[in-house]
């Protein structure tokens, strides 16, 4: 008798991916998605008539999609073609304040020294040396590896990097004062800080080893022409490709367990679907939450009260924008940074004068500015994830859109007309997309050295029941994600492996994973 397919809960990029990994082993794979497109947090809205990414807008570490492509025969520039970015960003503290990092990073150095000075250019690539070595010791033994824990950790950096490379990536420092040992200009502490909002977190809080994020920006960032859902819908063409079957618009309330292991997903629409192992692309908190039902409850131990990363108000307009040379990436950086994330972490309220981040969609590569015309731009900025608990009310949100265009109009940048017209995204509006969250967009914050130790792995205290996402390890971001996908298919492959070479009556050579 065949044995029943692997479910596949969600089709976010961490679901999208693991389905991939599976069909690369010959395995059957059946995906179901709530929503009617996939791509999770990866979403896309409509403004005008014009789709806008409305969720992560920076593409990096193309290796790993690249990888993954491979390994089913097909290239990722045959099915998208990210276009590089020269200039990564352009970041803000006023009207004659402004700074670009470039993709080349001796000219990023040269644009900080006359920004701050020749010593900070020059501290600028020691810096860059220094994120670099922290990335190349943390690839294979973190981002590529199971869950660990502190002993294997470490075990796995001394043996990749040496017992120095495990004292030069600061496990046990604070990002913020280890960036004070970089850099003395507050405003750059403040640039290279914003890292750890990357992973919904306080750079006061996060540990020093996200500084490897500014490797991982300084090694290439790229532009996806139909937006980044364009990714998400190569990887389901590919799947559907290579056998994956796809179920969008189904929603599953029950994950079902027999003697121990997993046995059936329940849809909401009371459709019972046998299956041989299932992988849950989605928070891990709704688990604990009892939201797939009573077994799945127990799958993990309960979060910890109050861990929650950061959240987010985005506004999706399209109007002219100008008097400020946007470029596709834009930060503007309040005036008092530590009061901001006080305000969102430690008052549980919008940020009183929050950092703004602003996607110019249509500028890039080989796209003329729009010269006065409408154009598609998503602003960003953080907030509370308390979406299950606080209204997010329209006098609230009015409130911080004045604040928050303000202080864009502060720095040159007028948009016109004003964002009445936008399209909305608060905590609350999140909170609903992704139960139990309360809005957190990245799963547990990185706050202190044990935070990636408490990051829930792809193994569940359930046989059978894995995890994938960007609240997994190794944590937040779409390649991020797209790993703890391919992790949680490669750990149910071993396990399917171990279990039948320790059956007596099973058949010699279990599954390749090679």
């Amino acid at each position: 008798m065949d044995r029943p397919p692997v479910a596949v809960i969600g089709a976010g990029v961490g679901g999208l991916s693991a389905a991939l990994t599976l069909a690369a082993r010959g395995q059957s794979v059946l995906v179901r998605e709530a929503a009617g497109v996939p791509g999770g947090k990866m979403r896309q809205v409509r403004c005008g008539g014009a789709p806008f990414d409305a969720g992560p807008t920076v593409f990096t570490m193309r290796w790993v999609f690249e990888e993954l492509f491979a390994e089913l025969g097909a290239s990722l520039e045959d099915w998208i073609e990210p276009q590089a970015l020269e200039t990564l960003a352009r970041h803000c503290w006023g009207p004659a304040e402004l700074l670009d990092l470039f993709a080349d990073r001796q000219r990023s150095a040269d644009a900080i020294a006359g920004f701050a000075g020749p010593a900070e250019g020059r501290r600028y690539l020691a810096f860059c040396a220094s994120a670099a070595r922290t990335y190349r010791a943390l690839e294979r033994p973190f981002l590529r590896a199971p869950r660990p824990n502190p002993l294997n950790l470490s075990t796995r950096v001394v043996a990749a990097a040496g017992l120095p490379g495990l004292f030069q990536i600061r496990p046990f420092s604070r990002l913020f004062r280890a960036l004070q040992g970089h850099f003395r200009d507050p405003r750059l502490q403040q640039l290279f800080g914003r890292y750890a909002t990357y992973c919904g977190s306080s750079p006061y809080l996060a540990p020093a080893t996200l500084m490897l994020i500014a490797h991982v920006e300084q090694t290439g960032v790229w532009v996806l022409p139909g937006g980044m859902q364009s990714l998400a819908t190569s990887m389901q063409a590919l799947a559907e490709k290579c056998g994956v079957r796809f179920r969008f618009r189904e929603t599953v309330q029950e994950i079902r367990c027999s003697g121990g292991r997993i046995s059936h997903v329940v849809t909401a629409a009371g459709e019972d679907i046998p299956c041989s192992a299932a992988i849950c692309n989605a928070d891990p908190a709704a688990l604990s939450a009892g939201l797939f039902g009573a077994a799945a409850r127990e799958a993990i131990p309960t979060p910890r009260p109050g861990g929650r990363s950061l959240s987010a108000i985005t506004w999706a307009l399209e109007a002219p924008a100008s008097g400020f040379p946007l470029h596709h990436h834009n930060v503007f950086f309040s005036s008092d940074y530590r009061r901001e994330f006080d305000d969102i972490l430690r008052r549980g309220t919008v940020p009183a004068e929050p950092t703004v981040y602003v996607c110019a969609q249509d500028r890039g590569p080989g796209r003329r500015p729009p010269n006065g015309r409408s154009e598609r731009l998503l602003c960003l900025v953080n907030a509370p994830a308390t979406g299950d608990s606080h209204p997010f009310d329209s006098e609230e949100i009015d409130a911080c859109a004045i604040r928050t265009f303000e202080m864009l109009a502060r720095c040159g940048l007028q948009i016109t007309p004003p964002p009445e017209g936008a399209v909305v995204t608060t905590p609350r509006d999140f909170a609903r997309m992704f139960p139990a969250t309360g809005g957190a967009l990245y799963g547990m914050p990185s706050h202190g050295w044990q935070a990636s130790f408490r990051r829930p792995g792809s193994r569940t205290r359930i046989e059978g029941l894995y995890l994938a996402g960007g609240a997994t390890h190794p944590g937040p971001g779409v390649p991020m994600a797209a790993l703890s996908g391919r992790l949680a298919a490669q750990s149910l492959l071993q396990d399917r492996t171990s279990r039948s070479l320790s059956l007596p009556a099973a058949i010699a050579g279990g599954t390749s994973m090679r």
